[in-house]
């Protein structure tokens, strides 16, 4: 698997946006979405928290992407899931982003060199003009050659999407 990072709600400030503002005038009913994913995620195993906000991920992209090129990087993936969708942490703070690369056991001095250059702007911004090409509207979107299935779906629909496209089963 390959993370591509997509500009969700870009405009979002860093001090980040409640939800009810995000929808507001929209037919949107964030308590029932709220428990149709944590029906899916608790079928699944994964933790699933109540958000009130959504945060920025511009720099949490970033990270992600330089921990990419680290040993043991996925770590760092992980907490910033648990971050956003269990703890509800602003992702977007960078006080943040350095506790979860200490927690992941990783270089906190490369890290923040990482993120005050903005080193990873570019992969970033390569990912972003690649969703935009792939018409990617929505996270998570999973793609396999050519085809792609948009949001958190069951495990049956990514088994339908692996079939199609002819993946061997192990």
């Amino acid at each position: 698997m390959k993370w591509v990072h997509f500009p969700l709600h870009p405009e979002t400030p860093m001090e980040g946006r409640s939800l009810k503002d995000l929808f507001a005038g929209r037919d949107y009913d964030p308590e029932k979405m709220y428990q149709q994913m944590k029906v899916r995620m608790d079928q699944e195993g994964l933790p699933y928290g109540k958000r009130t906000h959504t945060y920025n991920s511009r720099l949490a992209q970033e990270l992600g992407a330089w921990a990419d090129t680290q040993v043991d990087g996925e770590k760092l993936h992980d907490l910033l899931y648990r971050a956003y969708f269990v703890d509800s942490k602003n992702i977007g703070d960078i006080n943040v982003l350095i506790d979860l690369v200490a927690e992941a056991g990783l270089d906190v001095g490369d890290a923040k060199k990482a993120l005050e250059a903005r080193s990873f702007k570019e992969v970033v911004d390569a990912d972003w003009n690649k969703s935009k090409q792939y018409g990617v509207t929505g996270v998570p979107t999973f793609v396999a050659s050519g085809y792609g299935v948009v949001g958190a779906q069951p495990y049956e629909t990514l088994e339908a999407l692996l079939d199609k496209v002819g993946a061997v089963r192990r």
